[in-house]
């Protein structure tokens, strides 16, 4: 089959960007992803768009129409794909497989979000439909609480400390400052965390991912297309696993099926272990998502998560280079955009160009999360092919 690349990639700036839309937004992603790449629109065959929420927090709908006029890609085709947080992440894999297929050469991915638009409890009760709104969201559970819920099982459980999460935020915070595009871009301590206000118990202010305006966009090659480019960066798998949309429904709530499923398959399809990983972009929507993280993904023993963290495995020294960029934390979350994103900053550093570079990088991995991971996307990169 095909072998696909990234050859281009493009974003704005991440965070409370009251003066843009989501249709601007999205058109200078995409432009910024032709830049990078070195080609005109017209090379472009599709358009695959990631967004979660756009109908309900910028009361618009038909967005793939929108993105293929206003990126000037009309009238080819244009394909809206939505999978919660995740949904950036499915638009890449549905491009993904379109090439592998024999489709399409050349396709774009955007990823856009729109989300301080309006007010903070409504964009709360608009994620909380990432979640199951009939059964959980009715009694009043939100996005936060269902995660709380999680960390609270977690450590009764394994003995997982408030202080270990906090290092998620801590770490990924300082990897932010030299990111241009991030939204925070300061240290914090674990000190500011314990001490943040609390969000849902123990889940305080700096565990949670901000609300975030913002678009990603990657350029995707065939080999036969993929050859001509200098820095391609290789999709050389790509897994989805699926879960119930309801805690309540599950057997465990501290692990997330999806999340194992779909890294068993990138594990088979690129005969990888995540001993071959030499950076690792995680959804650290809250910080314990990232010690679930890397447990589901086995860089660590299930309940090891906060020791690992806590030794300093995730740093930018450490076993495991994670989130380099900043992740969702300090970057921002606008919910459409992250896997996108998440591509992108994987794809940096194998290009040798990213905030935080790290040296040697050869093969990066990504985790986007839906929801409480009713959806989990893993995608695997590398500087050469299979």
């Amino acid at each position: 089959m095909t072998d696909v690349a990234v050859v281009g990639v493009g974003q704005t700036k991440f965070g409370e960007l009251w003066e843009r839309s989501l249709r601007q937004l999205g058109t200078e992603a995409f432009n910024a992803a032709l830049t990078d790449a070195g080609i005109d629109r017209n090379a472009i065959q599709a358009l695959y768009v990631g967004n979660m929420a756009a109908g309900y927090m910028s009361s618009q709908e038909h967005l793939a129409a929108l993105f293929a006029d206003h990126c000037g890609l009309a009238p080819k085709p244009a394909v809206r794909c939505e999978a919660a947080c995740a949904s950036g992440s499915l638009a890449l894999r549905q491009a993904w497989l379109s090439i592998k297929a024999g489709v399409y050469d050349v396709v774009a991915v955007l990823g856009a979000e729109k989300m301080t638009d309006v007010t903070s409890s409504a964009a709360i009760t608009g994620l909380m439909a990432a979640g199951d709104a009939e059964w959980e969201g009715a009694i009043g559970l939100t996005f936060a609480g269902l995660y709380a819920l999680m960390a609270r099982a977690h450590m009764h459980a394994f003995g997982t400390t408030r202080e270990q999460m906090a290092l998620v935020s801590v770490n990924n915070h300082k990897n932010g400052v030299k990111n241009p595009y991030a939204q925070f871009k300061k240290e914090i301590s674990v000190e500011d965390v314990l001490n943040a206000g609390m969000i849902a118990e123990p889940l305080g202010l700096l565990d949670c991912s901000p609300l975030t305006d913002g678009a990603a966009c990657v350029i995707l090659a065939s080999d036969r297309v993929a050859k001509r480019f200098e820095r391609p960066a290789w999709i050389l798998g790509s897994g989805q696993g699926s879960a119930s949309l309801s805690l309540a429904e599950r057997a465990s709530l501290v692990e997330m099926p999806s999340t194992k499923a779909a890294a068993a398959d990138v594990w088979k399809q690129t005969g990888w272990s995540n001993k071959n990983v030499d950076v690792l972009e995680v959804h650290d929507c809250f910080s314990i998502n990232e010690i679930v993280a890397l447990e589901d993904l086995g860089f660590c023993a299930k309940g090891d998560g906060g020791k690992f963290v806590e030794r300093g495995a995730i740093k930018l020294s450490g076993e495991i280079p994670t989130n380099t960029a900043g992740g969702l934390k300090a970057i921002g979350h606008p919910v459409g955009a992250s896997g996108v994103r998440q591509v992108i900053d994987i794809c940096r550093q194998l290009r040798g160009d990213a905030p935080n570079q790290l040296s040697g990088v050869k093969r990066g991995l990504c985790l986007n999360v839906g929801g409480v991971g009713g959806t989990a996307i893993v995608t695997a990169l590398g500087v050469e092919r299979q």
